[in-house]
């Protein structure tokens, strides 16, 4: 099957430009649509890789871009994701993360693109009702950042009854790690994940890592969460692609280890890995955080052939301190 130019929205920003990296190493061609809001060019190859700055909901560089490359599908990566932001400010997400994409969808229609491959979430679910979680969990989310997520699930499926889309919803867990060569890493402004809190607390680039609640019900009393890393996210985006372009029907698919690490034992890995000390403060709980999240991956592997590789968090912080301890310093030029 000969292999057509595939649209990456976003693809400057974290998953995103570890996914282009992977699928260019299978030889795609590739056009990365990216505002740089939060994406970084030097996460790029600018030699294999067409760039084109601009927001999705600009429709003329939407428009540009399908009659001048013709994309035969589109990733879409391009979305804003701090949930306690979309809690302040929900329009600013329903905005970008609803409507912007839709001039991406009607350019898609209107050029004859049938194939979509959706960046989604497991807090399109919102609170666990059953443990681990699967693609039949409940989807109720609890915060404007998973419910612009499921719109937009919705969105597209909708597009599928009228239009014939079809579309892959990959609903991740908690992204971590690093490209393992150091090339290209995780770099956002501000940075709230967990792990790379913790090696910036370990360099010092923050005074400590603030761990929100010991008393929850787990064994230790720290939350639990099943880390993916993200060249796992990657791989599974590349054989999402491979299923659609064999005639893959629209569907859903977790993606997770299957295991879950509290967060006391994700900085004793790092204090390990690291051979430092991880400075530690102890706050409340936040609210709406659950005490476990674990996904269900069987599901991909049925349908996709996917599972997940790095499934001991400790190739996630290896490969994030060497990103972090890199030439860059685990941050792109500005």
């Amino acid at each position: 099957m000969s292999k057509g130019t595939l649209l990456v929205t976003g693809g400057a920003g974290y998953i995103g430009s570890h996914t282009v990296k992977h699928l260019l190493g299978m030889g795609e061609r590739i056009v990365v649509l990216d505002s740089l809001v939060f994406g970084h060019l030097d996460a790029l190859d600018h030699d294999r890789v067409t760039f084109v700055k601009g927001d999705m909901s600009d429709s003329a560089v939407v428009e540009q871009v399908f009659a001048e490359h013709k994309p035969e599908a589109v990733l879409h990566f391009a979305a804003f994701c701090y949930v306690g932001e979309s809690v302040e400010d929900p329009l600013k997400y329903y905005r970008n993360n609803v409507c912007a994409p839709l001039t991406v969808l009607e350019a898609m229609q209107r050029h004859g693109c049938k194939r979509f491959i959706f960046s989604s979430t497991c807090a399109t679910y919102g609170d666990p009702v059953q443990m681990p979680m699967d693609e039949s969990h409940p989807q109720n989310p609890v915060n404007p950042y998973g419910a612009s997520k499921l719109m937009l699930e919705r969105v597209l499926k909708d597009c599928g009854r009228a239009w014939g889309l079809e579309c892959v919803f990959l609903r991740y867990f908690n992204a971590s790690g690093c490209d393992p060569e150091g090339a290209i890493g995780e770099d956002h402004d501000p940075e709230t994940h967990l792990i790379p809190r913790i090696l910036m607390a370990i360099r010092g680039e923050i005074d400590t890592i603030t761990v929100f609640g010991t008393d929850y019900p787990t064994p230790d009393g720290t939350c639990i969460r099943d880390y993916i890393h993200v060249c796992d996210l990657a791989s599974a985006h590349a054989l999402a692609l491979d299923y659609l372009r064999r005639g893959g029907e629209t569907t859903a698919v977790n993606l997770g280890t299957g295991r879950g690490f509290s967060v006391k034992e994700i900085i004793s890995t790092a204090e390990e890995v690291t051979g430092q000390k991880v400075p530690v403060s102890y706050g409340p709980r936040r609210a709406g955080d659950p005490s476990e999240l674990i996904c269900q991956p069987a599901k991909a592997k049925e349908v996709l052939g996917w599972e997940a590789q790095h499934k001991d968090p400790r190739s996630h912080i290896e490969s994030a301190w060497r990103w972090l301890s890199g030439p860059r310093g685990g941050r792109y030029e500005k």
